[in-house]
């Protein structure tokens, strides 16, 4: 009689941590969400309002998310633009090679280093990662992608910036006259603080 109840003993103690094993295992399976939460959170969109005094235009090419025309202040002969961009999940480069690139547009008249120049800051808007430049100089950026005809603005300033978000990278950049630039200053930091990814 004992030794049937020490053989039972065993065999619980053995199908015990089995059956357990397997209730959680199903457990883990059946609590599998049907689909990950950064797939969930890529169905989203970056929300953003224009600041007032801004002209919304329609944008020139299915990679831009939004367009702006910012009015020129006195004394420039320039209105500045704003262009945000997307180009898809994973597109368009990581955050440091898109400043290092949008600071080579800028050249410096002493020919000093537009990099020495510009000032770069990373901050977080709503959850969002936003990477920022702001510099100022000579515009020399193509006049068109591959044309290799480059402009050659002097007294311009170009700020721009990288959101992070979970659908991909949006890439904005806002270019003019430094004094028109200047003036919206203010405009530009709210247009910053908008932005928000949501459905």
């Amino acid at each position: 009689m004992k030794k049937k109840m020490m053989w039972a003993a065993i065999v619980m103690t053995i199908a015990l941590p089995c059956w357990a094993c397997g209730g959680r295992g199903a457990s883990a399976v059946n609590q599998q969400p049907t689909s990950s939460p950064s797939t969930t959170a890529a169905t989203g969109d970056l929300h953003f309002k224009a600041p007032d005094g801004w002209v919304t235009e329609k944008p020139s090419s299915a990679m831009r998310a939004a367009q702006y025309k910012l009015p020129k202040t006195e004394g420039d002969s320039e209105d500045a633009s704003l262009v945000l961009y997307y180009f898809g999940p994973s597109q368009g480069g990581p955050p440091q090679a898109n400043i290092d690139r949008w600071i080579s547009q800028i050249q410096q008249a002493d020919g000093s280093s537009s990099k020495d120049k510009a000032k770069t800051e990373t901050i977080t808007v709503n959850g969002l990662k936003v990477t920022t430049v702001d510099v100022s100089g000579i515009y020399t950026a193509e006049m068109a992608p591959g044309t290799g005809d480059k402009r050659n603005d002097a007294n311009y300033r170009l700020r721009a910036a990288v959101v992070e978000t979970p659908k991909g990278n949006y890439f904005l950049k806002l270019v003019g006259p430094s004094k028109t630039v200047g003036r919206w200053e203010q405009a530009y930091a709210d247009y910053l603080k908008s932005f928000e990814f949501k459905n």
